[in-house]
């Protein structure tokens, strides 16, 4: 996931023409600047600096970058100094996530509005994506972090990252040496989240555009629910692949390569409309530079990368 650090170390090479400068800029040594700077290069599989020349010059993308890292280094600052103002900084913020995000990166997220804003006080509420939506657009909540499967008018959402999900059961459940095909695994008991579920109401829907109806479903909105149940032998489910590895490698849930295979899910935060202000734009922000669904429990590190203030 992209971070302020890096594009702030391409911006000020950008800008004062070399490595040393922008870390001499930014107070950091000329290796982190690089390490910052080939981070981006990688995220982007692309070159953003001409390394045949003596002097750092942007490739035509990190011309693109260049222009890009400079609108949103403006927005942040627009945005902390008007958060700066007292009128703002006593105020609450009410997010509304799910147990997924709950469980993997939610706490980073508290950690870095607590660092940043500190005299914010954060309400965080876990829910079901339709409950969540409902409570926002009731003006119950502020944010809510969702899978996008809740297309509205009166509300305005960004992407900010993805999940990717996998079949998986008790080994040994499903039978097979290779793939399997996706009316195939019908036939077993299927464990699904159900319609109150964003990812539920976007694997259901997927399902029927494939042409495939479970007949024997058992709907299970928790999540920890779903997989304990799925780790019993129950049957056979849709779980967050990477976050849940651990488990596999302890052979406690086995992988079914099915085809074809699970879409991908892309989280959003949705906001209405009408409530958009310097303080929700910022927490959209932070919510994309640390939204991470690989790993469960996930804590704020000391080292971790961070908007600088």
């Amino acid at each position: 996931m992209m971070t302020f650090k890096q594009l702030e170390a391409l911006y000020w090479i950008g800008q004062l023409g070399g490595f040393a400068q922008a870390a001499n800029q930014l107070h950091t040594s000329q290796s982190a600047v690089s390490k910052r700077v080939h981070e981006l290069e990688l995220l982007f599989d692309t070159e953003l600096f001409d390394r045949s020349q003596r002097t750092a010059r942007l490739t035509e993308k990190g011309e693109e970058m260049f222009v890009l890292a400079k609108k949103l280094l403006e927005q942040r600052d627009a945005a902390v100094e008007q958060f700066g103002k007292p009128g703002v900084v006593e105020r609450r913020i009410r997010i509304g996530v799910t147990e997924l995000t709950a469980m993997t990166w939610l706490p980073r997220l508290v950690g870095l509005i607590q660092q940043h804003y500190p005299k914010v006080i954060l309400e965080p509420d876990v829910d079901d994506s339709l409950q969540l939506r409902d409570k926002l657009l009731v003006d119950a909540l502020d944010v809510v972090i969702v899978p996008d499967t809740f297309a509205d008018s009166r509300m305005q959402s960004k992407v900010i990252g993805k999940v990717k999900s996998a079949w998986m059961c008790k080994p040994g459940v499903v039978q097979t040496t290779g793939t399997v095909r996706l009316h195939d695994l019908a036939l077993h008991r299927m464990l699904v989240q159900g319609n109150n579920s964003g990812t539920g109401r976007a694997y259901d829907a997927w399902m029927k555009d494939q042409g495939v109806q479970p007949s024997n479903v058992i709907v299970v909105s928790n999540l920890v629910a779903l997989t304990g149940l799925t780790v019993s032998g129950l049957g056979v489910s849709y779980l967050p692949r990477e976050c849940l590895s651990p488990l596999v490698a302890a052979g406690m849930l086995s992988v079914i390569e099915v085809t074809p295979p699970l879409p991908v899910v892309r989280y959003v935060a949705m906001h209405k409309g009408e409530h958009r202000s310097a303080l929700t734009s910022s927490i959209v922000m932070l919510a994309q530079a640390c939204c991470d669904f690989t790993r469960m429990f996930q804590a704020q590190a000391e080292d971790e990368e961070t908007p600088a203030r």
